[in-house]
């Protein structure tokens, strides 16, 4: 029996009739005045698709803006550019406020048993420099960039070869294209929608000049020399890579297009006059003009906020600033809301079971230490110090508003009992002990765990002084060591940590149909099994094969979840590796549900009081549709 199901663009289940738009000077932003009047630039009428998404925002409970103004926002480093792909979150697939897919970028899409996927793009959709967006420019990338084995060495992103192989790709007709597999690819859709969306369409008009099929080597050599890359595949993607948006020159499909080529300290990002979507009245989103991003150490950016420097504030600050930046309200005319982190845990203990120190491996790959180290923390107290006991003592788990949430998975081994944590240390034999109370390791060693940490706030370091405390009564000496996110992590994939502290689950409020590969080994990121996850993304090639029953356990039903074709097959999928996973504690979930600081200008509209804060699925601020938040007045100051 062939399952098909086709889904419509339009928002918040409301099908509205198209606004009018044509010669409604109105309806044109100042902005773009100049362009029109010389005749640069078509009216909205020409630049906008024949079928527009229309975002019916007062079915949102939201007011439809006036166009205007700029944003200021901070960010830590060059990399952090491609928050504004993660905000902008334009995608051909995306989800929207209640995590539901839907078609953006796409006019719709039908899907038949989770096999056969049909694309039909919006007529007469242009990229942002006014160039038609057509089924060519998904033939493009498919053939001459995934199958293209200097582009794509790997043979193209897992989520496209799921069972081993990619899919079939047909052009249909110059609107509409379609991905066929012979079993379900479940994977598929999510991975549109995801912050790092699954990349399969480029502008081809742009892009071919920086691609040997196209380009004649001279030319080619002076692009190299350029744009500073040794490699002519290197040179294609580095001009190519749309989540980075580090290229001035990309043609983008995003409601902002960056204007300023690195290195700077500054970025400013300007609307894209060829954006898909409008409000219900017949303006073209975005309202805000201008996005302006200026780069600032990472531990200063709280105080800057506090103190006027962001008109939009989220990453970089955290709940323990929340106070100071209460206070800056009335003496900087901001706004700081509280929305809910979609973590499964704010802050995780990550046991490194592919340590290099074999006895440390040993003892921490023995279920019954990684439970009674559990058992010995005192979230309450954590919970109360740290966050002002506005946060929830959980397993690193699922949410409450996630459809798959139990309370058992919640609270599996996270009761405070120091005596089950003694007795199960002792029955793991590690009951002996030195004068010190410290135990010993089955080589004479001193039971000692130093726990390292990215250096990205005092969070991290406030908890473990607690956890020291804690461990200390079990006979566990814990010692801290600062680094940074990227040493970080070559120091896990190198097996030199024992344990790190970091970020819990990415995703707690998941869906039966969101991938579970969270709960088992498939990144090389991964500080609790760096080495089975680059395992599993490398199909075999580097890394270590799992050889924990349990850790196998997941995979193969990962696996199973791959194949499935519905969602009820899914969501018990999903049940049985939640309850594998809290059980056997591969993760030491503190606490969950926290509050996270949105800082912004009294003056910005339509930015939620309260939402789900986390980079997946929710892309941050990007399902909120930072692009229909807008300003009473212009910001004078900016």
């Amino acid at each position: 029996m062939v399952t098909r199901r086709t889904f419509l663009g339009f928002l918040a289940s409301s099908v509205l009739p198209l606004p009018a738009v044509a010669a409604d000077a109105d309806n044109e932003p100042d902005f773009l005045h100049d362009w029109l009047r010389a005749g640069q630039m078509p009216p909205l009428a020409q630049r906008l698709p024949k079928m527009p998404r229309i975002v019916n925002l007062a079915a949102l409970g939201r007011e439809p803006g006036r166009y205007g103004g700029s944003i200021r926002t901070l960010i830590g480093a060059q990399n952090d550019l491609r928050l504004m792909n993660v905000y902008g979150y334009a995608r051909l697939v995306g989800y929207d406020q209640t995590l539901t897919l839907q078609p953006d970028i796409l006019e719709s899409f039908t899907v038949e048993n989770d096999c056969i996927f049909t694309f039909k793009l919006r007529e007469g959709h242009k990229w942002s420099d006014g160039h038609p967006l057509t089924s060519d420019d998904f033939r493009y990338w498919w053939e001459d960039v995934i199958l293209n084995k200097k582009l794509t060495p790997g043979g193209g992103a897992l989520e496209l070869r799921p069972h081993g192989d990619l899919p079939r790709f047909e052009v249909i007709d110059q609107v509409t294209v379609r991905y066929s597999w012979d079993q379900p690819n479940p994977y598929f859709l999510p991975n549109l929608a995801a912050p790092q969306a699954l990349v399969l369409v480029g502008p081809e008009h742009y892009l071919k000049q920086f691609h040997p099929k196209y380009q004649d080597d001279i030319r080619l050599s002076a692009l190299m020399k350029q744009y500073r890359v040794k490699k002519v595949a290197d040179l294609h993607i580095k001009m190519a890579r749309v989540y980075r948006q580090e290229n001035p020159e990309l043609p983008v499909l995003e409601p902002w297009r960056n204007t300023t080529a690195p290195p700077a300290e500054q970025f400013v990002f300007e609307r894209n006059p060829y954006f898909h979507r409008i409000d219900e009245n017949g303006k073209q989103l975005p309202y805000i003009d201008r996005f302006i991003l200026n780069i600032s150490s990472s531990t200063i950016i709280p105080d800057k906020t506090g103190t006027g420097d962001s008109d939009l504030q989220a990453t970089a600050i955290n709940f323990n600033n929340y106070t100071f930046l209460k206070d800056a309200e009335k003496s900087y005319n901001l706004k700081v809301n509280l929305w809910k982190a979609t973590r499964g845990s704010r802050v995780a203990l990550l046991p490194n079971l592919n340590s290099a120190d074999p006895v440390w491996r040993q003892v921490l790959q023995d279920v019954r230490v990684r439970r009674a180290l559990s058992l010995a923390i005192n979230r309450h107290e954590i919970n109360m110090a740290v966050f002002y006991g506005l946060g929830t003592e959980s397993a690193d788990t699922m949410l409450p508003e996630s459809p798959l949430y139990r309370p058992e998975y919640a609270k599996a081994w996270i009761a405070y009992d120091p005596e089950q944590a003694n007795a199960l240390l002792d029955a793991a034999g590690l009951d002996k002990r030195d004068q010190d109370g410290i135990r010993l390791l089955p080589d004479g060693r001193r039971a000692e765990i130093t726990v390292e940490t990215a250096g990205e706030g005092t969070l991290d370091t406030d908890v473990l002084e607690l956890v020291t405390d804690h461990w200390r009564n079990i006979g566990i000496a814990l010692f801290t060591r600062t680094s940074q996110r990227d040493i970080l992590r070559s120091r896990a994939m190198g097996g030199r940590i024992v344990m790190s502290i970091w970020l819990g689950l990415d995703n707690g409020v998941a869906t039966a149909d969101m991938n579970p590969g969270q709960l088992a080994p498939t990144m090389d990121d991964q500080l609790q099994w760096p080495l089975w996850g680059m395992h599993y993304l490398s199909r075999g090639t580097q890394g270590t094969a799992p050889d924990l029953p349990e850790v196998v356990k997941l995979v193969e039903l990962l696996e199973q979840w791959g194949k499935s074709a519905s969602s009820f097959e899914r969501a018990e999928i999903w049940h049985q590796m939640l309850a594998i996973y809290v059980d056997q504690v591969f993760s030491i979930g503190l606490i969950n549900g926290t509050l996270q600081p949105i800082v912004h200008v009294d003056k910005l509209q339509n930015v939620p009081e309260k939402a789900l804060y986390g980079f997946d699925p929710t892309c941050y601020l990007g399902v909120y549709m930072p692009d229909t938040f807008w300003l009473k007045e212009d910001q004078p100051r900016v």
